[in-house]
């Protein structure tokens, strides 16, 4: 399984280490992927998404639905 949100589709950046004569190396930046289970009440069941905790902030106050339909998805 790739390290990518099932719902914003954001995956890994690529950076540059700079050390202190700023000489560049590249390397990767992580995204912080939680795996959460989120429930509908419209739907009044859970689902398991694996999502970046800024994802799980924003379907936190939006509510899963809105926030997948945000993302053109429908669940």
């Amino acid at each position: 399984m790739s390290r990518k949100d099932q719902i914003t589709n954001k995956k890994k950046r690529v950076a540059n280490n700079v050390s202190h004569s700023n000489r560049k190396t590249k390397r990767t930046q992580e995204i912080n992927l939680q795996t959460k289970r989120f429930f509908i009440e419209e739907q009044n069941r859970w689902i398991k998404l694996r999502v970046t905790t800024r994802s799980i902030r924003t379907i936190s106050k939006m509510g899963v639905l809105a926030f997948a339909r945000k993302h053109g998805y429908s669940i």
